[in-house]
């Protein structure tokens, strides 16, 4: 398999992107130097080997979903710029 220029000039029509001459030459050339890598990859045998789902065998390791409180409320309002006792005061955004 092989791309044109005229593949190339599709992309970029596509991707709504505008490459001069010199340019169009150098895609197609990155263009058809990935494809014959590929094809390459197409010549190993694969034979016995299983399909694989995942990249790796590790599993996750999850952890107890716990709810805690790691700021009390005088902690959280210590450094706001505005607050009333209890909350953050904000300007107000619906009229």
């Amino acid at each position: 398999m092989s791309i044109d220029i005229k593949t190339v000039d599709r992309i970029a029509e596509l991707a709504r992107l505008e490459f001069d001459a010199a340019e169009k030459e150098k895609i197609l050339a990155d263009l058809n130097r990935m494809l014959a890598f590929v094809d390459r990859l197409g010549e190993i045998n694969t034979e016995g080997v299983e399909p694989l789902v995942f990249m790796t065998d590790r599993e996750n390791v999850y952890r107890d979903d716990a709810a805690i409180s790691s700021t009390t409320q005088e902690e959280a309002l210590m450094n706001a710029p505005r607050k009333d006792m209890y909350y953050f005061r904000v300007p107000k955004v619906i009229k």
